[in-house]
């Protein structure tokens, strides 16, 4: 199964993060969502394909003490709690 996700804009109300973070923040979502998608698949609403408008995903407590990296997993975590099995 091949999956084609795209996320024009991330919103992340209440968190900051530094310019200089954001590359590391966003290749740690894509790894992290890439391995969760491989493992899991999409939920029953998306495996025939389609888009979705907007998604609301959950929240999480924020770990890691800033780390970008640990970030971007939890983040990713969070994105396919909207959209995967």
């Amino acid at each position: 199964m091949n999956v084609r996700l795209h996320i024009e804009r991330l919103v992340l109300d209440g968190i900051a993060v530094e310019p200089g973070h954001w590359p590391v923040l966003l290749a740690a979502l894509e790894g992290e969502l890439g391995r969760l998608l491989a493992r899991g698949g999409v939920g029953p609403g998306l495996a025939a394909g389609g888009a979705v408008p907007s998604l609301k995903a959950g929240g999480f407590q924020i770990g890691g003490e800033g780390n970008p990296r640990q970030l971007g997993k939890q983040i990713a975590g969070a994105v396919y709690g909207g959209i995967g099995k």
